[in-house]
């Protein structure tokens, strides 16, 4: 969430800034901003009011001392009219600070300068491109029919259980994905990320403070009867740990790891690029977030991108780099990276990773502050980063990796599968 006084004293910027990521409700802005000037000019009131409520009571306290019981009296009967317009003017801002701050969630938040203007993805700008695209032959099979080749991944009996999008991983498959977590989890804790086992339903105060709420209220799972979410993502209960929490300066960077799995609705997804692994409604996924000084957080970010590239790397998955557009990026982020490997049986990239900076748009809901050097209190910065998901990882593993023998698995996951090849 945008930090009101920087609304109020860049309005201009505010509107630029928006533009880039497609939203020109400059009429929203200055709502907001005379929301805000009423909200102050009420409280002024009312604590003028209560000022010289007090100055009442003191002078009926002196008078009622100097035996002016008549005049204590007099100022009395006025008292009763000073708590009556307190109580008013504390229903009005009561009303208005409800109307701003209905308003204030409705702002995404405001691009990094980097962050280039476009609407859609194909207005990304490609970073880098790392890696050799793999030339497969004309009997390369997708990794739908692989897994049913090797009975790795049943889809249709996850569809008989749940429904599409909950794939059922059988031996090797299963393996594999095991394999993965854990490997993700081993190179995430050598870098210093502590990892945390979290809840994977997080309440609405949770799912508010990360942004999920109000805006992708209809791509998560709602537990209406007790009004818990499932997670989209580890990072909404990691960066929750710190909700309402004064952190010290000295702690930072704050690094955590997490592994769960995850759970999207996609409402509206269908058609032949969803098929398979492609995008999936609940899939396992290892996060990393990281609290730190605002100062640092975009140096922060383009380390978590270099170690997101590491992992793909190690894999020996072909991948490429991304700076996400305006109309590409999340509500909640000032910029994005995103990391996309090579299908060579679908021939096309595939999304496996997304690291963000949100700068102070989580912090602000969550409260999340520390102490300056002049001993100010100070919003810290928030970044997150997929690290890595795995159902698209896992089409491409075995998409690329298919010869003659099986699928070969890659050399730094073998001690953690057990197995040199699926066949």
């Amino acid at each position: 969430m945008l930090q009101l006084n920087y609304i109020r004293e860049n309005r201009n910027e505010v509107v630029e800034r928006l533009a880039v990521k497609n939203f020109n409700d400059a009429e929203l802005v200055d709502q907001i901003i005379a929301l805000d000037e009423q909200r102050r000019k009420v409280q002024n009131e009312s604590d003028s009011i209560a000022a010289e409520a007090n100055s009442s009571a003191k002078q009926i306290g002196d008078l009622m001392r100097q035996g002016k019981k008549e005049e204590a009296e007099a100022i009395k009967s006025r008292s009763a009219a000073y708590k009556e317009q307190i109580k008013n003017l504390q229903d009005t801002l009561e009303q208005v600070e409800q109307d701003l701050q209905s308003k204030l969630v409705q702002l995404p938040n405001l691009p990094y300068h980097m962050v280039p203007k476009g609407l859609t993805p194909e207005d990304n700008e490609v970073v880098l491109t790392n890696g050799e695209i793999p030339s497969l032959g004309a009997d390369t099979l997708p990794h739908w029919e692989l897994a049913s080749k090797y009975d790795i991944i049943d889809f249709e009996l996850g569809t008989k259980i749940t429904g599409a999008g909950f794939p059922v991983y059988k031996g090797k498959g299963a393996r594999l994905q095991r394999g993965l977590i854990n490997f993700f989890l081993d190179e995430a804790t050598k870098m210093g990320y502590g990892e945390v086992q979290v809840p994977i339903v997080v309440n609405e105060a949770s799912a508010y403070a990360t942004g999920q709420l109000p805006d992708k209220e209809g791509q998560m799972y709602h537990v209406t009867q007790d009004e818990l979410y499932m997670i989209p993502t580890a990072e909404v209960p990691i960066t929750n740990i710190y909700r309402d929490v004064i952190v010290k300066a000295e702690d930072f960077p704050i690094r955590h790891c997490g592994y769960t799995p995850c759970f999207r609705r996609e409402a509206g997804s269908y058609g032949a690029h969803v098929r398979g692994l492609n995008r999936l409604h609940q899939f396992d996924k290892v996060e990393l977030v990281q609290i730190v000084h605002p100062e640092k957080s975009y140096e922060t970010l383009e380390e978590m991108s270099t170690y997101v590239q590491s992992l793909l790397q190690k894999l020996g998955l072909p991948y490429r780099v991304l700076r996400l557009c305006g109309g590409d990026m999340s509500f909640a982020s000032a910029m994005t990276y995103d990391m996309e490997t090579f299908s060579a049986a679908q021939q096309r990239w595939l999304e496996v990773s997304s690291v963000s900076n949100f700068e102070t748009y989580q912090s602000n809901r969550l409260k999340v502050r520390f102490k300056n050097e002049d001993g100010k209190t100070t919003l810290a910065h928030t970044l997150n980063g997929s690290a890595l998901a795995l159902p698209r990882i896992v089409a491409t593993l075995l998409e690329n990796n298919q010869t003659d023998k099986g699928i070969k698995i890659p050399e730094v996951l073998v001690p953690y599968v057990g197995f040199e090849y699926i066949d």
